[in-house]
């Protein structure tokens, strides 16, 4: 039986332009520039107090705090406004789910916010866990989120970590299991590649393609 963690931002769905909506609210709210939604791409994958973090100008990184509290402020009530699914992702994981896969969700995205997306795209698909970031978990690529998922799953054969960005590659090396880079994510296939990726993703059918073989 195989387990497949997959990332949400970036990997199952495409959730940049209402993330960096949120947080150019709150840097309007501030009085400070506002980003393009192509910088986004780079800010995200550690986490929304780092993505506030690296949005605020020089100088001005002690007020991160604030701006996440426009920022939950506004993404709460906004959350899916541009949110999508990447084409082919249901399909993907209905295919896994037959073949026996157990499927589940590590991101590095708040746990609420993860399990309401989860819900809200993905209704009738079962995962074994949907795990978001946590005062009681460290973030990704830290491994603690991948054994807290495999710690409910008796048996299994082999393990994959399904993202768009290093931060997944890493997780999966410091995890020992295998990775998927999607390089249809905020990151690419340049980064994915640098991170040392065991396979690449071009299109979301290539994800149950290379685990079936």
């Amino acid at each position: 039986m195989n387990v497949v963690i997959f990332d949400l931002d970036g990997t199952l769905a495409d959730t940049l332009f209402d993330l960096a909506d949120a947080v150019n609210y709150g840097l309007d709210k501030m009085g400070y520039p506002l980003h393009d939604y192509g910088e986004y791409r780079f800010f995200v994958g550690n986490g929304v107090q780092k993505l506030c973090y690296r949005a605020l100008p020089d100088g001005k990184k002690d007020d991160t705090e604030k701006l996440l509290a426009f920022f939950n402020e506004y993404y709460s009530k906004h959350c899916f406004d541009k949110t999508v699914l990447y084409d082919g992702m249901k399909d993907t994981l209905k295919r896994l789910s037959e073949s026996g896969a157990v499927l589940a969700v590590a991101t590095n995205k708040p746990q609420p916010f993860a399990q309401l997306i989860v819900s809200k795209l993905l209704p009738d698909t079962e995962f074994a866990k949907v795990l978001g970031s946590c005062a009681e978990r460290p973030k990704k690529p830290d491994t603690a989120i991948v054994d807290d998922i495999l710690s409910g799953i008796p048996e299994y054969e082999k393990v994959y970590m399904v993202g768009d960005s290093a931060v997944d590659i890493n997780t999966a090396k410091n995890a020992e299991i295998a990775s998927i880079g999607c390089v249809w994510g905020f990151r690419g296939r340049e980064e994915l590649e640098s991170a040392g990726a065991d396979f690449l993703a071009l299109k979301t059918s290539d994800i149950a393609d290379i685990i079936l073989g």
